[in-house]
């Protein structure tokens, strides 16, 4: 059961790729790998602390609405991870208000709440970091692709501008190649990457369940 539980977050139902809130942070943190970075840092602080409070606090919670409440509960933890990116980074936080803006979504809307229920501290730890993981890991991936690609460059959090530069690779990109540092070519980007993503997914759960 853990197996299929642990496929299931890679490739399954319960992976960023499953919903519209996990598909449009990727697409806006993946644009710079400084931003990728502070995108894997919020996963894993709004995962881990929120479900650190509904495992301290489940039994206070009602049963109706809870969750909604969850769902309030992961977007002040986001809301405390901005607040501490605006002392740190301030011109990091507001680049990355929008795209820390979905996190709450996607771990809200991918039920992992309902899923730590009879768990242990452990356990949900490990479910937590797992499922933050999963979804920072594949940001980062994105990262270095399109932004070497597309700015020449690789880049971390901090400095005056919010992102700190690392040195250049040369010359500026054709343009083909600048336009996956867009929108329109992280769409086209993850299009493929979603393809092959589903297609190895299908055969690893198929594997899974004829064990």
């Amino acid at each position: 059961m853990n197996g299929l539980l642990q496929q299931r977050i890679l490739w399954g139902d319960l992976s960023p790729f499953a919903y519209l809130a996990g598909g449009a942070l990727l697409i806006m943190a993946s644009d710079r790998l400084a931003h990728a970075v502070l995108a894997l840092a919020a996963l894993v602080w709004v995962y881990c602390l929120s479900s650190l409070a509904v495992f301290g606090g489940a039994r206070f919670f009602p049963l109706r609405g809870r969750s909604v409440l969850f769902a309030f509960l992961a977007s002040f933890v986001a809301g405390l991870y901005l607040l501490l990116l605006s002392m740190l980074f301030p011109l990091g936080s507001l680049q990355m208000f929008f795209a820390v803006s979905f996190v709450p979504m996607l771990c809200a809307g991918s039920g992992l709440y309902r899923r730590l229920e009879n768990k242990n501290l452990v356990q949900v730890l490990r479910l937590s970091l797992a499922e933050a993981f999963v979804s920072g890991v594949l940001i980062v991936i994105l990262a270095l692709i399109r932004e070497p690609l597309g700015f020449r460059s690789l880049s971390l959090p901090g400095g005056a501008q919010g992102i700190m530069l690392l040195h250049p690779f040369g010359e500026e990109s054709p343009l083909f190649l600048r336009l996956l540092s867009g929108s329109f070519g992280a769409l086209l980007l993850l299009g493929y990457l979603l393809g092959m993503y589903r297609h190895i997914g299908a055969k690893h759960i198929a594997e899974e369940e004829d064990r």
